[in-house]
């Protein structure tokens, strides 16, 4: 296996992340912030070394990457910008550690929304737009990664969203060079819409900016430690849910919305079962607090929002849903496995996976009771391969088994079982907050042991790669020429 096309494709990507470096810093600087000289120090020794690895290997680049190179290509190029895109915390005045900065590029770059960070009001602009940069950075590349990568590597079921004209596996790269440039313009115009309408209900200019880019990446960085509810807006709360929604839908339906208008979203059966699930899930809510004593519009406010914002795993919050009783943070748990649609910006098991284990599940229950039946289960109207049946069940079970293990690890550190637990849910289901007092969504990651902020790193890149990206390198044959 030749390496140096993926060398070559990964030193553009941190010459590329070395640019967006200098945008935090100009702000820095224009704002008098001692912090712009670690936005430049950070994006010189990226970009040196993404140069040295694009030059070295420029002879030898491809047009085509063959399967073994997209794993590698896929897995090393979120591990390399988390570690470069730590590089500004490292440097800046808020003297983290490295393992602090480590933790909150990686729950950045992941769009988990994870925070170490005490005080976000006494946190320069620069840092604060870095960390919304890297969640919408990460967004992006969620969706071309889920939209032009995996379906082609086969993963986790994937290969059902495969589009039609580009069928052929050995064609990744252009692939992702296609949906890249038309996805990063309806990202792009969607969230300068999203800019606008929260500047225009009263949102100040620079949260406006950092808000959209994180609703949009479903990532969920603030630039508040008290999250959305520092603004007390209804209106803000309004856009945001609405964006978070938006975000967890399928992007490639918005390309095709000009051509076929809202035909393709409306058909397709995750986006349905998505949507019918926010508003039973809504109503369940809305109704328990109702009960508890909170009025009928306070109820559904905090609800349609937290629940869309767990759900999605963007990781906003405008209350302490840890204190709506044992029903709600149970459901809230459960709510951080599920995520939205493929081809969004979410993580999670996603609808997809748990539609197409659902009608695998119906059609074992029917050869029970018809032994001699051909029963095929159907996704979207289409029958649902046998290959893709056992990739979404492996999955399943290795995502279960995944959660299971760094939850016990967290308990091992001294963690308490809910922090343990919430902990790792969110960290493998890049969803941000957990529950309980000490990560829950008034508190933070600070105080977390630095072993387990490592394991919680690993959960965040375990669920953005999907798991089976990252536990193939592992397999002898995977090395073997």
């Amino acid at each position: 296996m030749k390496f140096e096309p993926v060398i070559n494709l990964i030193g553009l990507l941190l010459c590329t992340l070395s640019v967006f470096m200098l945008v935090p810093a100009i702000v820095d600087f224009f704002l008098n912030s001692r912090d712009w000289p670690a936005f430049l120090a950070s994006s010189f020794i990226t970009l040196f070394v993404g140069a040295g690895l694009y030059l070295s290997s420029r002879g030898n680049k491809s047009e085509h990457l063959e399967l073994r190179q997209a794993f590698l290509l896929t897995n090393f190029a979120w591990i390399s910008i988390s570690i470069f895109g730590s590089l500004p915390f490292l440097f800046s005045e808020l003297n983290m550690s490295f393992v602090d900065a480590i933790f909150e590029s990686t729950s950045g770059i992941t769009t988990t929304g994870a925070t170490v960070i005490l005080n976000l009001e006494q946190t320069s602009s620069g840092i604060l737009l870095w960390r919304a940069l890297l969640q919408w950075l990460g967004g992006i590349g969620i969706i071309v990664m889920a939209i032009a990568i995996l379906p082609m590597l086969s993963i986790g079921g994937m290969q059902l969203f495969k589009t039609e004209s580009y069928e052929t596996p050995d064609k990744v790269v252009p692939r992702a060079a296609i949906f890249a440039s038309g996805i990063s313009i309806v990202y792009g115009t969607l969230t300068l819409i999203w800019t606008l309408m929260l500047w225009g209900v009263g949102m100040p200019i620079f949260d406006a900016i950092a808000h959209a880019m994180t609703t949009l990446a479903t990532g969920g960085y603030s630039t508040k430690s008290n999250s959305l509810a520092a603004f007390q807006s209804v209106y803000i709360e309004l856009i945001i849910t609405f964006g978070m929604i938006v975000g967890s839908l399928p992007f490639v339906h918005y390309l095709s919305i000009t051509k076929s208008g809202w035909k393709n979203l409306l058909k397709d059966e995750q986006v349905k079962w998505f949507l019918i699930l926010v508003i039973i899930l809504v109503l369940l809510v809305s109704l328990n607090l109702y009960f508890q004593g909170s009025s009928l519009f306070d109820s559904i406010r905090l609800a349609s929002f937290n629940v869309v914002s767990i759900l999605t795993g963007t990781g906003y919050g405008t209350a302490d849903f840890s204190e709506w009783g044992g029903f709600v943070t149970t459901l809230l748990l459960m709510l951080m496995f599920i995520g939205g649609c493929a081809g969004s910006t979410t993580c999670g098991l996603r609808m997809a996976r748990i539609q197409v284990l659902i009608a695998n599940a119906k059609t074992q229950i029917y050869k029970l009771l018809s032994p001699h039946a051909v029963v095929v289960p159907y996704y979207n109207k289409k029958p649902i391969p046998e290959t893709v049946a056992e990739s979404v069940m492996g999955f399943f079970f290795l995502y279960i088994l995944a959660f299971a293990i760094i939850s016990c690890l967290l308990g091992s550190l001294g963690l308490d079982f809910m922090t343990a637990i919430s902990g790792a849910a969110s960290a493998i289901g890049n969803v941000g907050p957990g529950l309980g007092e000490v990560i829950g969504p008034t508190g933070t990651f600070n105080s977390i042991p630095d072993l387990g902020k490592i394991l919680l790193c690993l959960g965040m890149i375990l669920g953005r790669l999907e798991i089976f990206a990252i536990l193939v390198m592992f397999s002898p044959s995977f090395w073997k020429n």
